[in-house]
């Protein structure tokens, strides 16, 4: 039987699209950052690129440009993607199809996480330090381990999604079809009207505390990691060590 492609919201699929452009963009340039200067856990023969960090910065920065508008639908008109408040009970349902669903929550969770460490961490940088070979600095290994973490996580995001919806679900985040309800021409009303509750500081704060706490929590370390990720090199311009 033939599976019927679900439909995704428009502004997901052109967040996730964008989102995942970079950051394929990123890995991509990061990798071949590290083949250039690094090498130390392998490398791979490709002609070296010149400017290949400044490539790498450019799609890094154009991601975290992206990414407080994707972290906060995320947490909020997708936070059924995410982590939930039982999932460590459901990690224990090895092989049955609420796993997969965890499993794949959990990693979409994690990618938010180590991007806001990947970001924070490169935005700390200082270009000189690979080709001078200083590879000791705490900001470089944070941001090689937060790469490798997402690359980690966009793996299991993919098998995961493939598991679990097959063909169709990944096909879905490729259409431009999209329903009345969906259109562009409301969008503004409905991000008023997420204000207006916003603005309701009780009932935001009964939210926060009743509605998944971990995962409050967890959109409040990253948004504030996102705004780290703006202001902190205005006052370091790259750390030492």
């Amino acid at each position: 039987m033939t599976r019927s492609a679900p439909y995704q919201p428009l502004l997901l699929r052109i967040l996730h699209g964008a989102s995942g452009i970079l950051v394929i963009a990123a890995i991509i340039t990061g990798f071949l950052v590290y083949n250039t200067y690094d090498r130390r856990f392998g490398s791979i023969p490709f002609p070296q690129l010149p400017d290949i960090q400044g490539i790498h910065g450019t799609f890094a920065l154009f991601f975290l440009l992206v990414l407080p508008a994707f972290a906060l639908y995320s947490f909020h008109a997708g936070q059924k993607r995410l982590v939930q408040s039982d999932s460590l009970q459901q990690l224990r349902q090895v092989g049955k199809p609420i796993w997969w669903v965890s499993l794949q929550r959990l990693a979409n969770t994690f990618m938010l996480i180590a991007a806001i460490l990947a970001v924070n961490s490169g935005r700390m940088m200082k270009e000189e330090w690979l080709p001078k070979g200083e590879l000791y600095h705490i900001w470089y290994s944070l941001h090689l381990s937060a790469w490798v973490v997402m690359v980690c996580c966009v793996a299991i995001h993919v098998l995961m999604s493939t598991k679990v919806g097959g063909a169709p679900l990944l096909l879905s985040m490729f259409s431009w079809k999209f329903r009345p309800e969906d259109n562009p021409g409301q969008w503004s009303r409905r991000f008023r009207g997420w204000l207006s509750r916003s603005a309701n500081f009780g009932a935001l704060l009964s939210n926060f505390m009743q509605n998944n706490f971990y995962l409050r929590i967890i959109e409040v370390i990253v948004l504030g990691g996102i705004l780290t990720a703006f202001v902190l090199p205005l006052f370091f311009a790259g750390g030492d060590s």
